[in-house]
């Protein structure tokens, strides 16, 4: 088993930044591939960035110059740093941590950017 717990989401204006941090306990050797993904009212979940073991990253398109996806794996945690957010952004934000049999999910962060 593998818990996750966000923390770092808040209330921004446009053009702020925020960083997110996702600390991961439990059986690590088995987690493959960490990362964020978010969920805006009515929308489906989406995909923002991921980061492999061996530090290899991902990132969605509509972030990839602003959000830059990093880890401690001495401190088992994630970081997502954002940057010139936009009221877009505005979602819930999980942390996730894949191993080869499964997913898991943290509870999930909010971040609002007002206009």
């Amino acid at each position: 088993q593998v818990q996750l717990v966000e923390s770092g989401g808040g209330l921004v204006q446009a053009g702020g930044s925020l960083r997110l941090s996702c600390a991961a306990s439990g059986s690590m050797f088995s987690i493959n591939v960490m990362g964020w993904y978010r969920q805006a009212p009515g929308k489906q979940r989406e995909l923002v960035a991921t980061i492999t073991s061996a530090g290899s990253t991902n990132a969605a398109d509509s972030v990839k110059c602003r959000f830059t996806i990093s880890r401690d794996n001495a401190k088992n945690t994630v970081y997502l740093q954002m940057n010139s957010l936009k009221p877009e952004d505005t979602a819930v934000y999980y942390c996730t941590a894949k191993s080869t049999y499964r997913d898991y999910w943290g509870q999930g962060t909010q971040v609002t950017v007002s206009s």
